[in-house]
Parts: structure tokens; C-alpha cells; sequence
């Protein structure tokens, strides 16, 4: 399937970052979900929460809260709110502010990541995100003296570089022809994805990745390293916070 399809859904937030509105017909709703012919809700995954907003229809409004995955892409209402039926035309608004804050932390992740594999050489084995606070998890076995004034240094230089950052979709061998695209210490791509969604900070880092990203480091503001903490032998845990 293609990545910018879920089921019966075309998925715009995957071509247009930016797109905050857009109009829909509902193909399926109950008060479990909803499904859009098209969304720009970013559904959740790779550690990115879904985003929230609203559907506006025949004068009324239904929050969305989240999202579920399955056969097809769900948005989920908030408890209580009205459901439009099927074949009903929706416009819908994504909530700018967390939807925003969620794209400077996730490539302020990507940063991270860059950073401390170009470093340090270690790969990532988890990771988590709300707007403007995150964690990353390393396959780093000892923490170097000055291992977090460096890393947050070596972040904040890479930010203040205004490095440009790419999206593109390629077959899937030539995604995987490019040299460490996998930053994971496991491959968590499904097999049988034939398309690959490549996110590329130019110069740093390049990584299979389905998330939401700002159009260059530059929009990221600041990364401050918070805490370090030890994960089992072998694996440290960094947590960020992200500001202007």
C-alpha cells in the first residue's frame, strides 16, 4: 500500500506538513471512531502522539482526541460529542499549537539522533514525545565525561545551522541502498512496505520515518539535555526539552 494511504483513507499530512485544513466526506463513524476520505490528523507512530481538533458540520462540532490504527484510520471523537453519520461532508481544523510543537520536538529527536550517532556511534532503541518534552533511548554502554554539555552543545550548533530538512518516498530498495537509514538497533519497517518515507536533515542525518517534521532545524528553537538516565547495562536514556 501506499504511504500515503491508511485503508480507505488518503493521508495529507504525509506530502503537506503544513496543512491545518481541509474538507472531507465521512466514510464510517461510530462513537469508536471516525473514517475521513481524507485527513490530515497525524494518526500516531514512531513515537509521535496523534494530533487533535475538530470536524465542523451542519453547524455543529465533534473534537477529535486521538486516533486508532487498524484496517482503516480512525479519529477518535470526544466522549459525549455528536457523530456525523456516513456520506455526511465534514471540514476539519488540526490543532495548530500541539500539532506545531510536536514537529519541533520530533526533528529536534531527529537532531538528537543525528548527534549521537555521528559522535558516539550508538543507535536508538526507543523513544517518545510530547509537545516539547521527549526521551530517546541509546545503545551507549558508558557515558563519557561531558557527554551531556557535548551532546546539548553539538544539538544547539546543528539547530543553529539551519539545516534544511527533506521529505521524500522511495521504492524501498533504493531506501534501503542508503548507507545507516536505520537508526534503530532494530528494523521496524514491516516487510512488506514496498514505499519508503525517507526524512532527511541535510548533512546530518537520514532515516526511515512516518512523522511530522519542520522544514529546517533552524525551526526548532532550542534543545536543552534535561536528565540521563541509566536504562539497564549498556543503555542510557536522554530526555530533552524543547524551547524558542
Amino acid at each position: 500500500m501506499s504511504v500515503d494511504l491508511h485503508g480507505r483513507t488518503q493521508r495529507l499530512e504525509l506530502s503537506d506538513q503544513n496543512l491545518r485544513s481541509f474538507e472531507a466526506v465521512v466514510l464510517a463513524s461510530a462513537p469508536e471512531g471516525i473514517v475521513l476520505s481524507r485527513s490530515a490528523f497525524y494518526p500516531g507512530g514512531g513515537g509521535q502522539p496523534a494530533d487533535h481538533g475538530v470536524l465542523v458540520w451542519q453547524g455543529v462540532e465533534t473534537r477529535i482526541v486521538g486516533a486508532r490504527k487498524g484496517d482503516d484510520l480512525y479519529l477518535i471523537p470526544a466522549e459525549g460529542d455528536p457523530i456525523p453519520p456516513a456520506g455526511t461532508e465534514v471540514r476539519a481544523a488540526v490543532a495548530d499549537d500541539r500539532r506545531s510543537a510536536l514537529m519541533r520536538t520530533h526533528s529536534g529527536l531527529h537532531v538528537l539522533c543525528g548527534v549521537v550517532f555521528r559522535d558516539y556511534g550508538s543507535l536508538v532503541t526507543g523513544g517518545n514525545m510530547e509537545p516539547f518534552s521527549a526521551r530517546m533511548d541509546f545503545n551507549l554502554p558508558e557515558v563519557p565525561p561531558g557527554f551531556k554539555e557535548a551532546v546539548e552543545d553539538a544539538c544547539n550548533a546543528e539547530i543553529a545551522a539551519g539545516r534544511r530538512i527533506d521529505v521524500r518516498v522511495l521504492p524501498r530498495e533504493e531506501a534501503f541502498a542508503i548507507p545507516d537509514i536505520i537508526r534503530t538497533a532494530t528494523n521496524l519497517v514491516p516487510e512488506d512496505v514496498e514505499e519508503v518515507r525517507v526524512v532527511d536533515i541535510v548533512g546530518l542525518d537520514t532515516q526511515a520515518d512516518g512523522g511530522t517534521h519542520v522544514a529546517t532545524t533552524s525551526q526548532i528553537g532550542r534543545i536543552k539535555v534535561t536528565k540521563i538516565e541509566s536504562k539497564g547495562k549498556g543503555f542510557r536514556r536522554l530526555r530533552i526539552a524543547v524551547s524558542d
